[in-house]
């Protein structure tokens, strides 16, 4: 039987549990204070109050604009437009990949599977001159689509590596039984297999989309118009060698956050969905 905790043990947990809420919340708090507080430069205190509250620094960096363009939308569509085509190209290429890895044996596969590990081994700086050149030549640089290129071949290998231990994970006996049922392999695969690795693969494309969202180094080499930056580059250009505007860029990190807060909502909705709709009933 389950023992009901004392009133002192359960004091203890929600104290525990506030501190360590309290310990994550305070350099959120501490953001939202400079990026709506008026006083310059921001004071070191302990409580991260607001002072002098106002919308200024939010105004200023939602509301940049050039030549009647509104370069801060431009921004944000380049970020999302690229981060959602890389999660796309990635769990699009790495589902048929990872299912042949994880189901079938032939030629070549350990060894593929070994090549693919060590792309994840060379950190993304020391790509970043052969991919401009690569860009170059094909004419794709101040582009969406060569910064999608680039992304895609880091998040191909990590998607193929997440769901082939997903697929791995799924029971065969599952295809097995549809296949006797009279389904096609590749029935099987999309009706039986595809459905049971829906959490994982709306995980892989969660972190696809959000290693693109965040990247800066490869989109401040590959870009160098204002209107195609990505947000992340857009960040950055509030803190300079000369000039620190930390209150447009606390406010801008607010803005930033959004959609990523948005899609973790709707990809837990998603996960809860595809972890309830099981392969077997009872």
């Amino acid at each position: 039987m389950n023992r009901k905790p004392s009133a002192a043990e359960s004091i203890a947990t929600h104290l525990v549990l506030s501190a360590a809420v309290a310990f994550s919340l305070y350099p959120i708090l501490w953001v939202i204070s400079i990026a709506f507080s008026g006083k310059r430069p921001p004071e070191a205190r302990v409580l991260p109050l607001i002072t002098e509250p106002t919308t200024a620094h939010l105004t200023a960096v939602v509301g940049t604009s050039r030549d009647g363009h509104w370069i801060f939308g431009q921004q944000l569509a380049n970020s999302l437009v690229v981060s959602a085509a890389t999660a796309a190209v990635g769990v699009l290429i790495a589902i048929p990949t990872a299912y042949a890895l994880a189901r079938f044996r032939f030629a070549g596969k350990e060894t593929g599977v070994r090549t693919l590990l060590a792309t994840q081994m060379f950190p993304t700086v020391a790509s970043a001159i052969p991919l401009y050149l690569l860009l170059d030549k094909l004419g794709l640089l101040n582009s969406r689509s060569g910064l999608v290129l680039c992304y895609a071949s880091t998040s191909v290998p990590f998607a193929i590596f997440q769901l082939r231990a997903a697929f791995e994970a799924i029971p065969v006996d599952l295809e097995e039984a549809a296949m006797v049922d009279g389904a096609t392999r590749f029935q099987a695969f999309l009706k039986v297999a595809l459905p049971a690795a829906r959490p994982a693969i709306a995980v892989t494309a969660l972190f696809a989309f959000m290693s693109a969202y965040n990247e800066y180094i490869l989109a401040a080499t590959l870009l160098d118009k204002e209107e195609m930056f990505t947000l992340p580059v857009l960040l950055k250009s509030f803190i300079g060698e000369y000039k620190q505007e930390w209150e447009k860029f606390a406010a801008g990190s607010l803005v930033v956050a959004l959609p990523v807060m948005a899609l973790f909502y709707v990809a837990q909705r998603h996960l809860i969905a595809g972890l309830t709709s099981g392969g077997v009933k009872g």
